[in-house]
């Protein structure tokens, strides 16, 4: 479809559904403020018609010529749940490539499609569920335990990298155009959200005021202040005592007074209904949606707030609450154009070619090879020649399209699973067969083995082990959980345990490729394997990005964003949320792989450390440098990054902190200085209060490739180097 033929379809539906060209009331003038406009709308409805314009699925308001618009919209990932679009890697996935700039790309590409969508859509009058533009996206959670079968949607366990990637995935949805929004993201679930999923609707979320401000707020923070993210969504569970749809401390101090947050507040979907029926911290659905109004949550997901009538004849709040709310609500719609004459927005003309761009498709296999973790090469049997004496894919996620969509997906004509990447990789001359040989999670029903002793007759044995969204994720969608989506332990199932054991016995080169979205304890899969790869969910491109690692076209470069822990043992209790023990900043045990590593094809070296500043003299940052040079035979890229560890303080403080990332291409025996700057407010500390302090004394200060541990030394990773110095 040409753009003329969808401008002129475009005019044609917004004629016939009755919507004029001209400005007939002042909230339609362009040229008014959007205060001014927003004005002008609420005095013209009524009481009604106002409280159903602070619910997801706001109704036409004919009389008025206001379109329908729904709220509720996904992109956690690729445009989710409306159809064909180009599925991304999981976020956790996106986070394991330590790259703001594609996850800035992969943001606008989905942007891109969102808006080619709706137009599409409400060109046809189609204004339901998952076709506005708000999208209810990133999850900024903090990972804080890897049996959370929600963490997948997360970017990880630390706060920095998490804010980092967080922002310019925002960055990239929401555009940056002078005066409209490209679409409107969200920062998501405010606060301190993190499992477990069953109890969630339940549970009080107890934390104290250091880890808050310390781990668990950070990245929305980032996102309110840096990428004036549009909107923010209050999560199921209570924190500290109170609901967080209703938190004056949460919504009102913090986000609207500390951060200056002009954007709109929604609840999680039904999550009002958890006033009365979970938290019990009022009676009725009338009490549920005052407080919540009244606590500034603008926009109800869910089905509570017609009860606003009720309780506005009740005196538990006024209409002019509900004009507060609006006044908050509303700006997001004008700000993406939804008001303005056809045409004069600039996003108005992206059409159907935008939908699975080859661009964006290709973009989707950058970032699924990128994500790829190199967890082990023993002897360098990887990278995989094209021409060899065959191949034999076995397992249950190698054909598993399951194990690349994750959660929150969109659909593709051309969902390519691991087998179907490999096949088209190897050479024609090049011998191949498949088996499946076990099941996902429980052992084969029929024992006949018909497929172990075919591995003696090829070179390479290239087992796809792991999990899918059909044993983690969010409560009620992973029908195979037995534990609402997330996991009671972290082993891989044993059937596959003792499927990997039996095909060692027949395998002369033993490669392992494991799918997840969380951690998974799997020794017995690194003390077997020849080398071990770990995909997450990688999107619909998946296959071939890991194809392109196995046979050399891509050299892995992903880096984990989460500790590995060797056994849920290692774990505090689930339901606790403190911080101590948990994530790479205050682990004590040695975990089984660390945060931050992973191997490549190639070797770096790092040298000369550099740093200027050092007394943190005239409050201007510290300079930090230093060289690395590939000293391997190919081609690679490596994530530089820095960590800080304060060595005298007043109160517990993280064994590392990450502040610092890049990611650097390098030819063999060529080499760069890479350049870092930590500003003073860097080294500051958060105390038992919660507040911010700077306190002088010594800090280390640690570049390389990986966490800067024994751990990741004894696995393979790059000698850092490391300096300590004194800030006055």
């Amino acid at each position: 479809m040409t753009n003329r033929v969808f401008l002129l379809i475009l005019l044609f539906a917004f004629m016939q559904n009755g919507i004029a060209q001209t400005s007939n009331f002042p909230f339609q003038n362009p040229k008014l403020s959007i205060e001014e406009r927003v004005d002008d709308l609420i005095n013209r409805m009524t009481l009604e018609e106002k409280i159903n314009q602070l619910m997801y699925g706001s109704p036409a308001i004919e009389r008025l010529e206001v379109p329908a618009y729904n709220w509720w919209n996904e992109c956690l990932h690729g445009v989710a749940r409306a159809g064909r679009a180009t599925v991304f890697p999981q976020a956790i996935g996106m986070a394991a490539t330590f790259d703001t700039d594609l996850m800035h790309r992969v943001g606008d590409a989905i942007s891109t499609e969102g808006r080619a969508k709706y137009n599409l859509f409400s060109a046809r009058n189609i204004r339901g569920r998952y076709q506005g533009l708000t999208f209810w996206t990133p999850n900024v959670n903090i990972f804080r335990d890897p049996r959370w079968g929600r963490g997948q949607e997360t970017y990880g366990e630390d706060p920095f990298l998490t804010s980092r990637i967080g922002v310019s995935f925002v960055k990239g949805l929401q555009g940056d155009h002078p005066r409209y929004l490209k679409s409107a993201a969200m920062a998501k679930h405010y606060a301190v959200h993190n499992g477990p999923e069953e109890s969630r609707h339940v549970f009080d979320a107890e934390v104290s005021m250091k880890d808050l401000w310390e781990t668990y707020l950070p990245a929305f923070e980032a996102l309110v202040t840096e990428a004036k993210v549009e909107g923010v969504m209050g999560a199921y569970n209570r924190t500290n005592g109170l609901p967080c749809c209703a938190h004056p401390y949460l919504m009102q101090e913090v986000l609207r007074e500390r951060w200056g947050f002009k954007g709109y507040y929604v609840s999680d979907c039904w999550a009002l209904v958890d006033f009365h029926e979970g938290h019990k911290v009022v009676e009725t659905p009338a009490e549920a949606a005052a407080l919540a109004l009244n606590s500034g949550t603008n926009l109800n997901c869910g089905s509570t707030y017609p009860e606003l009538l009720k309780s506005i004849e009740q005196g538990l709040t006024t209409e002019a609450e509900v004009d507060k709310n609006l006044r908050q609500l509303l700006p997001t719609r004008f700000r993406l154009g939804l008001f303005e004459p056809k045409g004069m927005n600039p996003f108005d003309t992206i059409g159907a070619s935008a939908i699975r761009h080859p661009d964006h498709v290709a973009l989707s296999r950058e970032a699924a090879a990128k994500s790829i973790i190199l967890l082990k090469n023993k002897d360098n049997v990887l990278p995989i020649p094209k021409e060899n004496g065959g191949v034999y894919v076995l397992g249950p996620t190698a054909a598993h399209a399951q194990a690349l969509l994750a959660n929150y997906y969109g659909l593709s004509e051309d969902m390519k699973t691991i087998l179907e990447g490999i096949v088209g990789k190897v050479h024609p001359s090049t011998p191949m067969m498949y088996s499946q040989g076990a099941l996902l999670d429980e052992p084969n029903r029929n024992p006949m083995d018909w497929f172990s002793n075919e591995a003696k007759d090829n070179d390479y044995t290239i087992l796809c082990l792991g999990i899918s969204q059909l044993i983690e994720g969010e409560e009620g969608e992973s029908i195979a959980s037995r534990s609402k989506g997330d996991r009671v332990d972290l082993k891989l199932p044993q059937n596959q345990i003792d499927f990997l054991k039996k095909m060692r016995e027949t395998s002369k080169k033993l490669i392992v490729v494991v799918t997840g979205g969380s951690a998974i304890a799997m020794p017995e899969v690194y003390e077997i394997a020849d080398a071990v790869l770990f995909a997450w969910y990688p999107g619909e491109q998946g296959g071939n990005a890991v194809a392109d690692v196995l046979f050399g076209d891509v050299n892995p470069s992903g880096r984990l964003p989460m500790t590995f822990p060797k056994s849920v043992d290692d774990l505090p209790p689930f339901e606790d949320y403190a911080l101590k023990n948990r994530t790479y900043r205050y682990m004590t045990k040695e975990p089984m792989f660390p945060f931050g590593f992973g191997l490549s094809y190639t070797n770096f070296e790092y040298s000369d450390l550099k740093i200027k500043n050092k007394k943190g003299k005239k409050n201007r940052p510290i300079q930090v440098s230093c060289v690395v040079k590939n000293t391997g035979t190919s081609v690679g890229e490596e994530v530089v990054q820095l960590y800080l560890k304060d060595v005298e303080s007043s109160v517990e403080l993280p064994n590392y902190a990450l502040k610092g990332f890049k990611r650097i291409r390098l030819s063999p025996n060529s080499e760069q200085r890479v350049q870092f700057e930590i500003p003073r407010k860097m080294l500051a500390l958060i105390n038992e209060k919660g507040e911010s302090v700077f306190e002088p004394g010594a800090f280390k200060i640690f570049v390389g490739g990986s966490l800067p541990s024994k751990r990741s030394l004894d696995l393979g990773a790059t000698q850092f180097v490391k300096e300590e110095i004194f800030v006055k």
